[in-house]
């Protein structure tokens, strides 16, 4: 998969993961509110992967993908943070089992099929 395509998937999922979130609290899951909530932890996606860029990586392995995880978790709570938003110790655990499952997930998986093809 190219990179390109990689980082979009990595941002969908992302925008699932507040659009769940929101759901979940019956918050209204528009444009606006997608963005307050997913907006902090794109911020730390793009972090990772400008990353991964600079360190030549391609950014498929689940290497990349525990980069990309935390990059994203401690990067997005941060901006959170500062924005004044809410760093509770059960959203962090959920942001960042969630986060993890997305993003290192799909690596995982790719490689157990990559390796079942060979």
């Amino acid at each position: 998969m190219p990179r390109w395509a990689m980082g979009v998937l990595d941002v969908v999922l992302v925008v699932v993961f507040a659009a769940l979130g929101r759901s979940s609290h019956a918050e209204m899951v528009d444009a606006a509110g997608l963005l307050r909530t997913a907006g902090p932890f794109l911020v730390g996606l793009g972090s990772g992967w400008l990353a991964l860029v600079l360190m030549r990586r391609q950014g498929d392995s689940v290497l990349d993908g525990v980069v990309l995880w935390l990059a994203a978790l401690v990067g997005g709570m941060l901006v959170r943070r500062l924005l004044g938003d809410g760093t509770a110790v059960a959203f962090v655990v959920v942001a960042a089992s969630v986060l993890a499952l997305f993003l290192i997930g799909w690596r995982g998986g790719a490689a157990l099929v990559a390796r079942r093809g060979r």
